[in-house]
């Protein structure tokens, strides 16, 4: 068994964890941010966080109404000056895994050793204990049992897009997400082992592009999916919002394509047209969504559904381990050690 595999499985007692302990501060969080004078919410990542940055900036926008935007960590280090101002009155939210990315602690040092500028509130979320992360943190959340010590991150991530999560629901007085996510990690053991098997199945095969889709808040972490499909099974995979993928994209898909969709509400018929126009160009498709009547029979090559109701954005943690478990497949036919990538390491030095 390998340790990418291992951590997959282990995923959501991990989940169990960080949800028990985001609860216990949410107090102390909500103090934290209530103390500054904040106008606007950015995140700060690199590769998959800024990944997770995405999806968390649109749920801060969504569910509090409050502006928030996601940098891109190497960006923002190379050009502090150029964003000083859309960081005025900011909280910096930094989900990391290690907490010890170059490029987002040095952008961290940067735009606070700047003496003209009031400091800027951080808040640090990590999966280690008092990282170099922590240190430049005003408060910081740790969470040291969703860590990966395989190189590809499969339970960071669905941990720190749930921590991202719970703290919008707390900034907004969201408490159904917060009774949805628990319902989800309390069935998220039973749902992989009835999943898991026809996941492997419907992805045994040669395909050589891979396409994850899917719309709002589920879309960052979309783009995670790609990112876990190249590292692990080393092939070209990329993520679009669900009906953009007509617009150009659509020329990608053919017999060598496996096409991961999250289809959202009751599906409508626009979705359906869709992975019915997928399907006719020979792809692969694996479809999710949280009740089945989403999925008419035929449409797919197969259905994933969860089994209840769930928030769109909450879907997103059992719909992540479809493109997890595609990728570990793909590595596995082709004999790639899916804990070691060629030329990749678990965090960057710079």
């Amino acid at each position: 068994m390998s340790l990418t595999y291992e951590e997959i499985k282990l995923q959501y007692k991990a989940l169990q964890q960080t949800y028990d302990y985001m609860l216990g501060k949410r107090k102390d969080l909500l103090a934290f941010i209530h103390t500054h004078e904040i106008a606007s919410v950015t995140f700060i990542g690199c590769g998959s966080s800024y990944c997770l940055s995405q999806s968390a900036a649109f749920s801060f926008r969504l569910r509090s109404g409050m502006p928030a935007i996601a940098l891109a960590g190497g960006d923002l280090m190379l050009n502090p000056q150029r964003y000083r101002s859309m960081l005025k009155n900011t909280l910096i939210i930094a989900p990391s895994r290690s907490g010890s990315t170059s490029e987002v602690v040095e952008a961290l040092r940067l735009i606070q050793s700047d003496e003209s500028q009031a400091p800027i509130p951080v808040l640090a979320l990590s999966c280690v204990k008092d990282s170099p992360l922590s240190q430049e943190a005003g408060f910081s959340l740790e969470l040291p049992w969703a860590f990966d010590h395989s190189v590809c991150q499969t339970r960071t991530v669905s941990n720190l897009y749930t921590a991202n999560l719970m703290l919008a629901a707390f900034l907004a007085e969201d408490d159904k997400v917060i009774v949805d996510l628990q319902q989800t990690i309390q069935q998220g053991e039973a749902f992989m082992a009835r999943v898991e098997s026809s996941i492997r199945a419907a992805a045994d095969f040669e395909w050589t592009n891979a396409v994850v889709l899917a719309d709002g808040e589920l879309q960052g972490l979309a783009a995670e999916g790609a990112i876990a499909l190249t590292e692990i099974a080393k092939v070209q995979a990329h993520a679009y919002h669900l009906l953009d993928v007509r617009h150009g994209p659509m020329v990608t898909i053919g017999p060598d394509t496996l096409v991961i969709a999250a289809i959202s509400g009751e599906g409508t018929e626009h979705q359906r047209n869709l992975m019915r126009d997928i399907h006719s160009r020979g792809a692969t498709l694996i479809a999710f969504a949280d009740q089945a009547s989403a999925i008419p029979d035929g449409y797919a090559d197969l259905a994933v559904p969860f089994g209840q109701p769930l928030d769109i954005a909450v879907q997103g943690i059992p719909f992540i381990l479809i493109p997890q478990l595609v990728a570990l497949t793909g590595a596995e036919r082709q004999g790639i050690n899916p804990d070691q990538p060629d030329g990749l390491a678990a965090w960057v030095k710079l």
